[in-house]
């Protein structure tokens, strides 16, 4: 590796570090302003700079002076076995060899668990209290793996095995999802956006877990539908395929540029059922006029993205003010319940696995609104051949990255009793 590609990451991971937005964005801006980069120079820095987020708290630990060329230093000895010379001839500008005894003396074993598994000590002992100290690294230490490419397969345009021959067909060989009927894996990074199986609409990239979420929902065909916090509308697009394109499914969020990017997908998808509505808050009139209308709503909860961390390890190291989170979440949810009509489905899911976020928010909604109950998880997977086998008398879907593979989620899906 030449000293300019190595600078060129210490420059990318400075630029990420120092930055209000997340690190997909900021990589993203800085490939633009760079666009003598090759595709290789490209790929290892932002392999670096993920990996430097991911390890961030152990390798600083092992270094004297924290700065952005001494993180990418510590990650190359540490995780690419690189030497001393290696790194001078990169163009390190330290020590190199005082560096590298450091870190190959360091004895991991001794140091405390949070730090060993790159974690705050707030998200660590939160973890720890829930799931105990075993299960809990093997949790993190997951989620400090990059994540497979997991996509969805449109049954709108195509069936999984006739879209993975299709990817197959173009280089890129994929398996089933163990879980999700509609998912395909490849284990490796691939320009899938190029590929005719996505730019006809046969498949769109979603994770496992998230695809599990929108069966949750059972949504039938010719049904009144909204996905509440719809983003980038990854679930809306998966709600959309489950209802057959009939009926009406509503995709709303506060971010008019995110439901702007729903627009493509749509067409690409073949989708035409979808009403995309920009909303001001959560008790917006727009939501407010179909009280009680609804069959099924989906909350998937604004929250702090721990259970992504595989794709957005800078979320870790970011303030999180929980009490703010877990108030939005609860707002939130009573508004979309509202709009649920009797014998109707709410569906709660989140991206994290802290309990605040989950089982709290539930239990004090539940406490206030007798006219929901709880439909045990297990008998919907069962009605969807799902096999995933969770605990006898688990109420929610929980999926944890170090035992499904997922990205980690909570879900729950609760129903309203029907009229009198």
């Amino acid at each position: 590796m030449s000293a300019r590609h190595y600078a060129r990451a210490a420059e990318l991971l400075a630029a990420v570090l120092n930055s209000p937005y997340p690190a997909d964005r900021e990589i993203e801006r800085y490939f633009r302003s760079h666009r003598e980069m090759g595709s290789k120079d490209r790929a290892f820095a932002a392999e670096a700079v993920y990996a430097c987020l991911r390890h961030k708290r152990l390798l600083e630990h092992q270094l004297d002076a924290v700065t952005p060329h001494n993180l990418l230093a510590a990650y190359l000895v540490s995780q690419q076995g690189w030497s001393a010379r290696a790194l001078q001839e990169a163009g390190y500008r330290g020590d190199a060899a005082a560096l590298v005894t450091r870190i190959r003396q360091t004895d991991l074993r001794r140091l405390p668990s949070a730090v060993r598994v790159s974690l705050p000590d707030w998200i660590y002992d939160s973890l720890a209290a829930q799931l105990g100290e075993s299960e809990t690294i093997a949790l993190a230490e997951a989620l400090n793996q990059p994540a497979p490419v997991d996509v969805r397969v449109n049954t709108l345009k195509s069936k999984r095995d006739e879209a993975a021959a299709a990817l197959a067909a173009e280089g890129y060989p994929c398996t089933p999802t163990p879980y999700s009927p509609f998912g395909l894996r490849l284990n490796e990074r691939a320009p899938l956006f190029k590929t005719r199986a996505f730019q006809e609409g046969l498949i769109e990239i979603q994770d496992e877990g998230s695809q599990l979420l929108a069966l949750l929902m059972e949504p039938r065909r010719h049904e009144m539908v909204a996905d509440f916090c719809a983003g980038g509308g990854g679930k809306t697009l998966a709600l959309g395929a489950l209802m057959a394109n009939t009926g009406t499914l509503y995709a709303f969020d506060v971010l008019e540029k995110r439901l702007n990017k729903l627009k493509p997908r749509l067409a690409r998808a073949g989708l035409d059922t979808v009403r995309r509505v920009v909303i001001g808050h959560e008790r917006d009139p727009r939501v407010q006029r179909l009280r009680g209308k609804l069959d099924r709503v989906l909350v998937d909860a604004p929250c702090t993205g721990l259970g992504t961390l595989r794709r957005n390890p800078d979320i870790k190291w970011r303030a999180h003010s929980l009490a703010d989170i877990t108030a939005l979440q609860q707002r939130i949810l009573e508004a979309a319940a509202e709009l649920v009509k009797p014998g109707g489905r709410l569906v709660y899911a989140t991206c994290s696995p802290l309990r605040a976020e989950n089982d709290d928010v539930i239990e004090r909604f539940l406490s206030s609104h007798p006219e929901f109950h709880v439909i045990p998880v297990n008998d919907i997977l069962a009605r969807k051949h799902i096999p995933l086998a969770l605990p006898a008398g688990e109420q929610a879907l929980r999926l944890y990255t170090h035992r499904h593979h997922t990205d980690t989620f909570y879900a729950i899906a609760l129903e309203r009793a029907g009229a009198a």
